[in-house]
Parts: structure tokens; sequence; C-alpha cells
């Protein structure tokens, strides 16, 4: 609970419901996205048939129909999804969920999502809670809390980070690279403008939104919130001019041909920024505080589901029970390998 506790707002519990809550399927990332729809109309009750075609018609705007379980998952006639396929043609054609489907997830989500929604493995109940359930029969509704308004009424951000989510545990789906990108983790495109599967190099979703929500979606050095700062008109607030990918370890060292530490063009060392604290830290050593900061970060990431954990695993080489001290070590072997500014030490 580290994560929770250097900003323990209801944006965090949010965002560790979004993040690191397990991925068995894509459940939560429709109810997190039908949520956010009525937290920022104000409303504070909805009726289950209502929260029924949100989430319906969320999982129907994916594109593709692309796979929102493990292809090894076994389905029978009457599971969720299996109705989604076979409603989604008709659904498509009428641009709304149909009857049979609102039904299905009204029946469904009270039994599955919405009781694991506020959970995490191991660690128990996020500290806010967005909803509640209240009534029987035809009379249950849901009860949306001031948590959720809150988070909604300031949500552009957190709904690009649901997003970019939800398409990199689309893509651990996948038929074809599934198992590969479980154990293989996400690579990153040459400009470091996407998250990319590592078998076909074909982009999965920005790299700012996927990283943006494991620091609280502020500044790496100044802490500022970064959605303040990029005010480009667009639907992802991440992904303006305002807001800078930067390597906390200067990339140009390893460019000079004399670097002798690990590779620091990485999901490791990479960080969102502010355009004015990345201008003005240029290519400067990183101080001992943002390297701690920096392996801070790089814990959250590493407390997500697969693929972006398994990558750091990788390439922070901190995989098994004892990951934790070996993110550790090799933040310590990056330190020492800092001398006066200059990378001139043997490898790590």
């Amino acid at each position: 609970m580290h994560f929770y506790r250097a900003e323990p707002t209801a944006r965090t519990s949010w965002r560790l419901a979004i993040l690191m809550g397990a991925n068995s399927r894509t459940y939560k990332f429709a109810l997190g996205s039908a949520l956010l729809d009525f937290g920022r109309e104000g409303r504070d009750s909805i009726t289950l048939n209502e929260l029924g075609q949100a989430y319906a018609r969320h999982l129907l705007a994916r594109d593709g129909g692309a796979a929102q379980a493990p292809t090894s998952s076994r389905m029978s006639d009457t599971d969720f999804l299996a109705v989604l396929e076979r409603e989604r043609e008709e659904s498509v054609a009428i641009r709304q969920p149909t009857e049979k489907l609102v039904d299905a997830a009204t029946r469904a989500i009270p039994l599955m999502v919405m009781q694991k929604f506020h959970n995490l493995r191991d660690i128990g109940q996020v500290a806010h809670t967005f909803y509640r359930l209240e009534g029987r029969g035809r009379d249950r509704h849901v009860r949306l809390t001031p948590a959720l308004r809150d988070v909604a009424a300031e949500s552009s951000g957190l709904t690009s980070e649901l997003g970019a989510r939800w398409s990199i545990v689309e893509a651990s789906f996948d038929a074809e690279i599934g198992r590969r990108l479980l154990e293989s983790g996400v690579e990153l495109g040459a400009d470091l403008t996407d998250v990319v599967v590592p078998i076909r190099r074909v982009p999965v979703t920005g790299l700012r939104s996927a990283i943006a929500g494991f620091q609280h979606g502020r500044c790496f050095y100044c802490r500022m919130p970064l959605a303040e700062s990029a005010a480009n008109g667009g639907d992802d607030p991440y992904a303006g001019r305002d807001v800078h990918v930067d390597h906390v370890v200067p990339y140009s060292w390893m460019k000079s041909g004399s670097w002798r530490g690990p590779n620091l063009n990485h999901l490791w060392n990479l960080v969102l920024a502010c355009a004015s604290c990345n201008l003005r830290k240029s290519a400067r050593q990183p101080t001992a505080s943002e390297l701690e900061t920096l392996l801070e970060r790089n814990n959250a990431i590493a407390n997500s589901p697969h693929p972006l954990r398994r990558t750091i695993d990788i390439t922070m080489s901190a995989s098994g029970p004892d990951a934790a001290v070996r993110r550790k070590q090799f933040m310590v072997a990056v330190q020492n390998t800092i001398t006066d500014g200059r990378p001139t030490c043997s490898p790590v």
C-alpha cells in the first residue's frame, strides 16, 4: 500500500482498482468506464438496468470485438461474453445494446465484477469505494458515492489511463500472442510514443497514458498534475506537447558510447514530466532522491498484472519471490555507475 500512502486520495484508490487489480477478464474496465460516465453527470443513484446498458455499451465499443478474456477460458452458452458475441451484430446494427444483452449484463454484473471491483489480491479492499448495491429484485439500484463524483469531476486523465490499461490487457488475451506477451512483456516504439507488441511490432496503446497513473498523473519532478499542463484539446490529456517522456538517467550517456550500465531506453528509466521540468533538467545526472522516486514508481508498475509487470521484471533483472529486493539492488547498481555525472563504471 506504499503507492496509496504516497497520495491517499480517492483518485489513488481508483488507480489501484484499475491499474493493479487482477485481470482474469476485462469486466472491471467496462464497469469503470460506465461509472465515470454516471459520475460526470453528478448522479448519486442509478438503476441496475441503466448500469447494465452503459456497461454493455462500453464492451461493444471495443474495436473489432477484441478478446475480453484469455483464449483458454471455457465459456458456456449463458456466459456473459458468449451472449455479447451472439448479440454483437444486432447491437451494432441498432447502435445500442439489445434487450437480451442488457438483461444478461444486469443479471451478471452484481454477481461478478461489482463484487470484485474494490478488492485487490492479497491486500484487501481499497480505501475509497465508489458504489454500493441496494434494494432487491426489480427495486435494485446502485448508490454512487461522493468519492466517485469527486473522481469523475476531473477524470480526463483517469479515462485515458483506463483505456490504455484496457488495451494492454486485451493484447495479453490475444489468441496468437497472449502467452508470449505474458512471458516477454511489452516493448516501446522507436519514438517512445507507443507500447508495442514484441512479436508483431504493433502499437497497443500510448506510452504516456499507460504509465501516467503509476506516478499519480503528476510530473515526476515537480509533482504538479500533468493533466493541467496538457492543454492539447484532444481526448488524451497526456498526449500534448506539454507532457514529455523523459529518461531519468540521461539517454545521451548511452549514446556517447562510454556508458557501462543497463539499457537506458527501457520502461524502468522512462517517466512523464512537464515540459518546463524536462527542459530544465536537460542531461544532468539524477539525484539520489530522484532515483529513489524512480524505484518507487517501478515498484508500483511491478504491482500491476502482466504484461507491464513482466516488462519491469525483465528490464530490471528482478523476477521471483525476492523481486522487490532485486529492484532495489538494480537501482543501487545504477547509482554506483553514476560518477560526477559521467558513465564510467563497469557493467551492471
